[in-house]
């Protein structure tokens, strides 16, 4: 699924791709992937528009039109694709967003999980989905003052926190993995447990992470790429991620391969020890 790095990388795209071009025709070849009872009045509010800006929010893509954000999550395959209109429409492509130019804004989705959501400017930060999110993983809006106030009283593993969004938003299973890894914290680790010195260190992690993902476009496991087709290079800075069976590039020890709240986790056993361990 793609995380915040890769999202981010898309929004850069659709920001340099469509913003000031205007929607003159839109096709749905899959109807479940738009999230609106009325097809054709989801079209309708949408032909004519021009697209202003393209935002973010954790792993929400928000693509601001003049009276309308269409709201974007990818799940688990989801890509866009800005291509002349003359260009073969690929099986997978499920929604066109037909614009001036001759060209087309197209939602290629093999596993058919994406959702688009449109509604009028003013309701997005009211949606479900975007009210529980935490702060964005910046200097300028998290803290770690944030993850201590959030860690008091939870007992939940430490690992299970990064991925539920509401500490933080954008982390996915690939940067949890990695995160803990540098902050040198065991993925099981009762938030309870978790020290002042650790919360500092982990706070360092989700940004320097963060950030340096961002900068390298992303990390392509199998299938991601971003809107011109391009491959992230984050992977090649992988610690842990995919690792398993492989020594540990600090200490040498195998990289072990567990399951935390059902989700395949890659740690050092030696670097990221349990307490008492």
């Amino acid at each position: 699924m793609p995380e915040l790095p890769e999202v981010e990388a898309v929004k850069r795209g659709l920001d340099q791709s469509i913003v000031g071009k205007r929607v003159t025709a839109i096709e749905v070849m899959w109807s479940k992937i738009i999230r609106h009872d009325d097809i054709e009045a989801f079209k309708q509010s949408l032909i004519g528009q021009v697209c202003q800006r393209i935002d973010r929010r954790g792993k929400f893509l928000l693509i601001y039109f003049d009276t309308h954000v269409l709201l974007s999550h990818l799940r688990m395959e989801g890509k866009y694709f800005l291509c002349d209109k003359e260009q073969p429409v690929h099986k997978h492509t499920h929604v066109i967003l037909e614009l001036d130019e001759q060209e087309e804004l197209r939602y290629h989705d093999v596993r058919k999980f994406g959702r688009m959501e449109l509604l009028e400017i003013g309701q997005e930060f009211q949606h479900p989905s975007l009210t529980k999110l935490g702060p964005e993983p910046t200097p300028a809006t998290f803290s770690p003052h944030v993850i201590k106030e959030y860690l008091s009283g939870r007992t939940t593993a430490i690992k299970n926190i990064l991925l539920d969004q509401r500490m933080v938003a954008g982390i996915g299973n690939i940067y949890a993995d990695e995160i803990l890894f540098d902050a040198y914290v065991h993925p099981e680790m009762s938030a309870a447990e978790i020290t002042d010195e650790e919360i500092q260190q982990l706070y360092y992690s989700i940004i320097s992470i963060i950030q340096a993902a961002i900068k390298a476009g992303g990390s392509t496991i199998r299938s991601y790429t971003n809107m011109f087709g391009e491959a992230g290079h984050y992977q090649a800075y992988h610690q842990v991620y995919g690792k398993d069976g492989e020594s540990c590039s600090r200490c040498g020890t195998i990289i072990e391969k567990t399951k935390v709240g059902g989700r395949g986790t890659h740690f050092c056993p030696n670097c990221q020890r349990k307490r008492g361990a």
